[in-house]
């Protein structure tokens, strides 16, 4: 795989690069042809802290993850285990596709990590909960939402008279999602 790494606010050390390379050269085993594939790295200095982005351009398909983390060496294990849990997920759709091919979108089959039973069982609605939609102010559902501890909180708006969502963003800030 041909690995680019660049620095966006940062210098990017050598030290880094070589680390992200390592890592990223544990992707290969899933690759079919693993020398005609490009990764772009981007690593960026943010309030949050450092934030690394891989993109992966294949055949048919991007694999695209971004963490943000203080310590960059701790986002590049995460964002790593990211783009390999996207390969896992779609290990369905590409065994599907098997079916007319053995070779499979620039995917060896036989290397493809078997999905687990717990990973496979995560998309499944293990609870089911209702809640009464009281009418309050958007300031209102922050400070329930805040004081719950969660990241969203589902509202009644009380102009409207709508459903509507506040949510916390990865930038700290609040989001609102209404209805029509």
């Amino acid at each position: 795989m041909k690995i680019s790494v660049r620095g966006d606010k940062i210098k990017v050390t050598e030290a880094m690069n070589n680390y992200v390379v390592e890592k990223l050269k544990k992707i290969d085993k899933y690759l079919d042809n693993p020398e005609e594939v490009n990764a772009s790295v981007v690593v960026r200095v943010e309030k949050q802290g450092q934030k690394v982005e891989i993109t992966i351009p294949l055949k048919n398909f991007m694999l695209r993850a971004e963490e943000t983390q203080e310590d960059i060496y701790a986002a590049v294990d995460t964002i790593i285990d990211k783009i390999e849990r996207q390969i896992r997920k779609n290990k369905t759709k590409l065994e599907s596709q098997a079916k007319k091919s053995r070779e499979v979108k620039g995917f060896v089959l036989d290397e493809i990590i078997e999905v687990e039973e717990e990973e496979a069982e995560e998309t499944k609605i293990v609870k089911r909960k209702k809640v009464d939609v009281k009418p309050m102010s958007e300031e209102e559902a922050v400070l329930q939402m805040e004081l719950l501890g969660h990241d969203f909180y589902l509202f009644k708006d009380a102009d409207t008279m709508k459903p509507a969502l506040v949510y916390k963003r990865k930038d700290n800030q609040y989001g609102i999602i209404e209805t029509e």
